[in-house]
């Protein structure tokens, strides 16, 4: 069961941007499992991918053709990966965008397959062409949600956000979906994620502003410490709104990069509260950092700790363990005297020193909470950063041990 988090009643549709998904037959449950997402011409394109060297055969398709030519279609199939594949993974993923761009009318290169599911399995070809020429005749534009559905693995709710925004006196329509249970943590963006928007942006703007994006976003989430082989974080303008084109010089391209922001941190943030076996979220605030970049190794050191992840899954203020954490964070100049500690706004330690405010009972009851916040203070500078995790329950390893059963 998700933590605090709901299906989506309803996604807006995205001017410029038609869907269709299906059950192809690649997942034995049955579930739906196949999407198109076909973008207008003219459309730009920004994403980032994971850095695992181990990369699957879909990432480097979409790479080499994103930097080859204007994408007009994404396929992304659930259930199997495609990763591990060597040769025979590549080969199949360009035969299926072969098949969507001949659908289509356009090349192979306009089009970006993403794959998520089993790693080390071939692609059911056959099954996954009879899905495409399923999809070709039903593409909508309302289809958003269904879309949510088809890309989820061990989720066990669809994730999906609408946002919009006022842009030279023209609404402008935000829509994302995401898909990550388990197997999270950032190495670029967590899992798969796709955002569609009408603006008009410059695509050099665009994606200069997703990297950072991605790090305060998606790269700030894990579950589990492992990176998977297939991560992606895709944003696509239509540019079918009226708006002049949107940069950095643009007077309301904050407006816009607000936006889409509020957009990457609800999917992320969706992701761990749909954590394999979750049943907290956990945020972990980390200040008084020399460096953004120590706070963060803070963060995540805390939040990959097992010994911290059970404690909260069991409620139990064993708060040394946090500390410890922070002790083994490596970074350098570190003083565990200059470290305070809050557990919600319950003050564990204040400058290396247990706080005469702290209380055994109330330190319970905050944890057993959904939502528990960590406040950690470094004593050190005035960077900070932000850190969202799960806690670790017997679900996970059950999860994960009968993943392919």
């Amino acid at each position: 069961m998700a933590v605090g988090l709901t299906q989506p009643d309803t996604l807006l549709p995205v001017r410029g941007f038609r869907l269709a998904s299906c059950a192809s037959g690649i997942k034995a449950s049955g579930d739906s499992d196949l999407v198109l997402l076909v973008a207008d011409e003219g459309t730009q394109t920004a994403a980032v991918f994971t850095k695992n060297a181990y990369c699957a055969a879909p990432v480097l398709i979409a790479k080499a053709h994103l930097d080859q030519a204007t994408c007009r279609a994404l396929l992304i199939n659930s259930g199997n990966a495609n990763a591990g594949t060597g040769q025979r993974g590549e080969e199949d993923a360009l035969l299926l965008c072969q098949q969507v761009a001949d659908g289509l009318g356009l090349s192979k290169r306009q089009i970006m397959p993403f794959s998520t599911g089993v790693i080390g399995e071939p692609l059911p070809v056959p099954v996954m062409q009879n899905g495409v020429e399923q999809l070709l005749p039903v593409l909508s534009e309302d289809s958003w949600l269904n879309a949510a559905t088809a890309i989820m693995t061990t989720d066990t709710v669809a994730k999906g956000v609408s946002v919009q925004c006022t842009i030279d006196n023209e609404v402008v329509t935000l829509t994302g979906i995401s898909k990550g249970s388990g197997m999270i943590h950032p190495d670029m963006a967590t899992m798969l994620a796709f955002v569609a928007t009408d603006a008009a942006v410059d695509p050099y703007s665009m994606q200069q502003f997703i990297k950072p994006l991605s790090d305060e976003s998606f790269n700030s989430i894990s579950v589990d410490g492992d990176t998977s082989t297939n991560d992606a974080f895709v944003v696509m303008a239509s540019g079918v709104a009226n708006n002049r084109l949107l940069s950095p010089s643009h007077p309301e391209w904050d407006v816009f990069t607000e936006a889409l922001r509020s957009v990457a941190l609800h999917l992320a943030h969706s992701i761990i509260r749909d954590g394999e076996g979750a049943t907290r979220f956990i945020e972990i605030q980390v200040k008084g950092g020399a460096s953004v970049q120590d706070c963060k190794q803070v963060g995540f050191t805390v939040a990959h700790s097992p010994l911290v992840k059970t404690a909260f899954f069991a409620g139990d203020p064993n708060l040394g363990r946090i500390l410890a954490a922070v002790g083994r964070s490596k970074i350098e100049g570190l003083d565990m005297q200059g470290v305070s500690l809050f557990i919600g706004d319950l003050a564990v330690v204040e400058h290396g020193e247990p706080s005469a405010l702290y209380n055994e009972q109330d330190a319970a009851s905050i944890m057993s909470l959904e939502d528990v916040v960590i406040q950690i203070d470094l004593g050190m500078g005035v960077e900070q950063a932000c850190i969202w995790t799960t806690d670790l329950s017997y679900d996970y390893v059950k999860i994960n041990a009968e993943y392919r059963s």
